[in-house]
């Protein structure tokens, strides 16, 4: 006859006071953000729903708001993936130089000059893009015109101020560079040191060992680092304001002078002179935004999470 017998429960490591403290701190601070982000939530919710039901004069050239916020949301998602296709090659490729290719002399500053983007004031973006960029690009709208205007993006007539979606699009890209640079660097340099010697030691090409044994690894971190970066386009305000002359339309023309308003541009240009029912009709269009941009940041913490599970096993 044989007896089994359970594991006796292993003691707990001892925990200092300094521990204690910290735990707590940093309890403290989860806790204040979800408080900070319930509360701007509570005060769009009490604020904006009145909004959505105000006479149609407040809603012009619209007569509600469903479809006056329906063109805000297409073209704040219109410019942010322009940003996407622009900024996500240019961020993948850094990334990857800064990991792989580039000596480590290199790589260190450019990795620092590349971070250092994220910390210039977007005004200063919306700046540069509405007086330098913008007049720069009236050529290239020009040049899209005439040998690409049979696809609707570049149906034309140009823009002859530069102020449109892709001049808008070209800022918030360089705005949203350093985050996916950022990501993608470190997931790059945490792929399996063994896989990248074993696909070398076989033969392969440095860019055949990129392609075989990192990028499989890191693709849920690409596509995380992505979202976060459109998460961060979806809610620029002065920069977009600053850049893109806009109408509440819905069109896919990104060089024409007649481009769609994004949601936050649209907040900031109209709310100082809003009056009581047109400020609440733009608190409802900041409720539409808030929710949207939290559900493309949740969807982007979801995939972080699962790379993250794959990364410790």
């Amino acid at each position: 006859m044989t007896t089994t017998t359970e594991a006796e429960p292993q003691p707990r490591p001892a925990t200092g006071r300094g521990d204690r403290v910290f735990q707590g701190l940093a309890t403290a601070a989860g806790i204040t953000i979800l408080a900070a982000l319930a509360a701007v939530f509570v005060f769009l919710a009490i604020e904006g729903v009145p909004g959505i039901g105000k006479p149609a004069s407040s809603y012009r050239p619209l007569e509600s708001f469903w479809p006056y916020v329906g063109r805000l949301l297409f073209g704040t998602v219109l410019a942010a993936l322009v940003a996407l296709v622009i900024a996500a090659p240019f961020a993948l490729g850094i990334a990857l130089f800064i990991s792989h290719y580039a000596p480590r002399a290199l790589a260190v500053p450019v990795a620092y000059v590349v971070d250092l983007l994220a910390a210039v004031p977007s005004v200063v973006f919306g700046l540069w893009g509405a007086r330098v960029l913008g007049p720069h690009l009236v050529p290239v709208h020009a040049w899209l015109d005439e040998h690409a205007g049979w696809l609707p993006f570049f149906a034309g007539p140009g823009s002859v101020t530069g102020k449109t979606v892709l001049t808008a699009g070209t800022v918030l890209a360089i705005m949203i560079l350093p985050i996916i640079t950022a990501i993608c660097r470190e997931v790059f340099v945490q792929a399996p040191r063994l896989d990248e010697e074993a696909a070398l030691a076989l033969g392969a090409t440095r860019w055949e060992m990129v392609r075989l044994s990192v990028f499989p690894y890191a693709r849920s971190g690409i596509v995380s680092a992505v979202m976060l970066g459109l998460g961060r386009a979806l809610g620029e305000t002065m920069a977009v304001a600053m850049v893109l002359s806009a109408s509440p339309v819905y069109t896919l023309n990104l060089i024409s002078s007649t481009n769609p308003a994004t949601i936050a541009s649209n907040i900031a240009s109209s709310f100082q002179e809003a009056t009581p029912d047109k400020l609440a009709v733009l608190i409802a269009t900041g409720l539409v935004l808030f929710v949207f941009t939290f559900a493309v940041n949740f969807a982007a913490r979801a995939v972080v999470a699962r790379s993250e599970q794959r990364l410790r096993r």
